[in-house]
């Protein structure tokens, strides 16, 4: 959980930086924290199988293509879809929320050295990942807390003043 929460406080945090420069406003912000989620959905795999889903769909499928840079693309645009008006303006804020979640996964530990193939479908290359952090130590929560509350400050004290 606290992986999730880290990548919508950190999508939150740079949505409003960007809206320092050109006027966002808070309900695309708030669009924007929700397309961090969408990597995450492969977590489904909790608690229905592939095997399920290809059941149910009747076509080959598995669950962790949704943490890639394709499965990505599709779920913002099944998202943009439900929408009223504005698909576009939804796509990108939902792709530029998902986008910000494969960013930072791709800096954290994995065993072998190498990110995953959140690439996929331009490439299945796994790059050398810097090795950051790891996604279930409590310190990124924390200093995603306290990079989000820093620019909620400067936000609503310093430039939403005037």
């Amino acid at each position: 959980m606290a992986d999730l929460l880290s990548h919508v406080l950190l999508a939150y945090a740079g949505c409003t930086i960007a809206a320092w420069y050109r006027p966002i406003p808070d309900r695309w912000v708030a669009v924007v924290a929700v397309g961090a989620v969408l990597p995450d959905l492969n977590r489904v795999s909790l608690v229905v199988a592939n095997g399920t889903l290809e059941a149910i769909l009747g076509v080959p499928f598995d669950i962790d293509a949704l943490s890639t840079l394709g499965g990505t693309v599709v779920l913002a645009g099944i998202g943009a879809m439900v929408v009223a008006d504005r698909h576009r303006r939804t796509f990108a804020a939902l792709g530029a929320g998902a986008a910000s979640h494969l960013f930072v996964d791709g800096v954290k530990v994995y065993a072998d050295g190498a990110a995953g193939a959140w690439l996929y479908p331009l490439t299945w290359v796994r790059h050398p990942t810097p090795n950051l952090y790891v996604s279930s130590d409590p310190t990124v929560l924390a200093v995603a807390v306290s990079i989000t509350a820093i620019v909620l400050a400067i936000d609503r004290y310093a430039i939403r003043t005037r």
